[in-house]
């Protein structure tokens, strides 16, 4: 007598016992739907690369830094998670990335230099906050002040007062001869507000021959990890 065997399973089920394995392509593209959501995730809400494009920064950020933003710092969105990471106030001396308030497509690297309700005033170069001179060891100028002839038309000698408004922040860099900021197109939003730079991860200047020998040489490695202040 055969021994009884279990009826084989109908077409389109599968038996409960064998255990039930994706197939490889499943599997890959699984994961790389995964990793594509934690990197916008990340993207958005956390941290985000940035290039300078410009000198403005200089001798602070040079062209060809490249630099990672920390997006969650001044919690610029409301995403619920302000409880688990640590979220701080913009002060004076951060140095940001935000939307050019004149093309918010176009993002712009400066220095805080006015907080909301303080006065602004510039005098033969020299930053004042509501009357008072402001340290300022960072600063880069292309000629120095005192070399300078002085204009009151010239928004890089003379500037303000203005008082800045609720809301906003007043922006310079710290090239201040060679610098598009408040002094030119006014007080920053709160709002336009993306991120506080941390450090430089990557930095890369022009190769002087244009070839590609020259790309190791062109490499900045001392400002690697460079941390900005």
């Amino acid at each position: 007598m055969s021994p009884e065997r279990e009826p084989d399973p109908e077409p389109g089920t599968r038996n409960p016992e064998r255990p039930y394995r994706k197939s490889t392509a499943r599997e890959y593209f699984e994961s790389i739907c995964v990793a594509v959501i934690l990197a916008l995730f990340v993207r958005t809400f956390l941290v985000q690369a940035f290039k300078i494009p410009t000198g403005s920064m200089e001798n602070n950020l040079l062209i060809g830094d490249h630099l990672l933003v920390n997006k969650f710092v001044f919690a610029p969105t409301a995403s619920g998670l302000e409880p688990v990471f640590p979220v701080d106030p913009i002060q004076r001396g951060d140095i940001i990335v935000f939307k050019y308030p004149e093309d918010p497509e176009r993002d712009f690297i400066k220095r805080v230099i006015g907080l909301p309700g303080e006065t602004i005033e510039l005098r033969r170069k020299q930053v004042h906050i509501d009357g008072e001179p402001l340290e300022e060891p960072y600063v880069h100028f292309l000629v120095p002040p005192d070399e300078e002839l002085d204009s009151a038309f010239d928004l890089r000698m003379q500037y303000g007062p203005v008082t800045v408004p609720e809301g906003h922040y007043f922006m310079m860099g710290d090239n201040r001869d060679n610098s598009q900021d408040s002094r030119y197109w006014g007080f920053l939003p709160a709002e336009y507000v993306k991120g506080k730079a941390l450090f430089v991860y990557f930095s890369f200047a022009e190769p002087t021959g244009g070839g590609l020998a020259d790309l190791p040489t062109s490499v900045r490695w001392n400002r690697i990890f460079h941390q900005i202040h």
